[in-house]
């Protein structure tokens, strides 16, 4: 399944807001897992977003050595982050509630 245009920045925000410092793969994973393998965000789309993000404040990234032993780079959600993430959630909120005037969810009924 394909991700709604502006939806990325969401769910990697959604995925940072445990506390938890994450790399790019722990993402996707973190994603693929909570959508029951539904979707997958790929490489060339996750990195940009992340970079995006960091460039704006909202994450802060720093090395690590992943489970695996290898060297990646950890994101972290700022206060600016968190209040990114809010503001994300009260827009998705308000979007899916307008759709789902549209959108019937019995549509033989009418």
């Amino acid at each position: 399944m394909e991700l709604l245009r502006g939806t990325l920045d969401l769910l990697v925000l959604e995925a940072l807001s445990t506390g938890e410092a994450l790399h790019g793969f722990a993402i996707q994973e973190w994603l693929r897992e909570l959508s029951d393998g539904e979707f997958s965000v790929d490489e060339g789309a996750l990195y940009p977003a992340l970079y995006r993000m960091r460039d704006r404040g909202w994450l802060t990234s720093e090395w690590g050595v992943s489970e695996k032993g290898r060297r990646a780079r950890y994101y972290e959600l700022t206060a600016s982050g968190r209040e990114a993430l809010e503001s994300e959630r009260a827009r998705w909120h308000s979007y899916a509630s307008l759709m789902s005037r549209f959108v019937r969810t019995d549509p033989a009924a009418g």
